[in-house]
């Protein structure tokens, strides 16, 4: 026969576990349930929704010129400028300190994100 103790710990570890699995299911999207969206940020997910749902406007290889919109800081420290085409972000690699949002800069695609929704590009030169 099981003792009491063996039981209770028994019983506690079941409903950790079932709490973990619960929030894996129905807890996915951090942030979303727990609070209403803003207008920019609902508007912002429509757009990654829809990118989702298109090919690319570019290819791996392709040239392009692009204007920088703004500038971000990798997961890895390093900055990269960041541009569009069509509405499709590009992340540039190797930008020169002295490029500044506004420049047009000509650089070559050369990845994808994991759901081919931004690519990685590395620069060439000013266009």
């Amino acid at each position: 026969m099981l003792q009491t103790g063996s039981l209770v710990i028994g019983i506690i570890v079941g409903v950790v576990v079932l709490a973990w699995l619960l929030r894996r299911v129905f807890g996915g999207r951090s942030g979303t349930r727990s609070r209403e969206l803003s207008e920019a940020e609902r508007e912002s997910l429509d757009r990654h929704r829809d990118a989702q749902g298109r090919e690319p406007p570019v290819e791996l290889g392709d040239v392009r010129e692009i204007g920088v919109q703004e500038f971000t800081r990798h997961h890895s420290g390093e900055r990269h400028a960041l541009g569009k085409v069509e509405g499709f972000v590009i992340f540039v690699e190797d930008v020169p300190d002295d490029v500044e949002v506004g420049d047009v800069v000509r650089v070559k695609v050369l990845s994808f994100n994991r759901g081919h929704t931004s690519a990685t590009a590395t620069f060439l030169e000013r266009a």
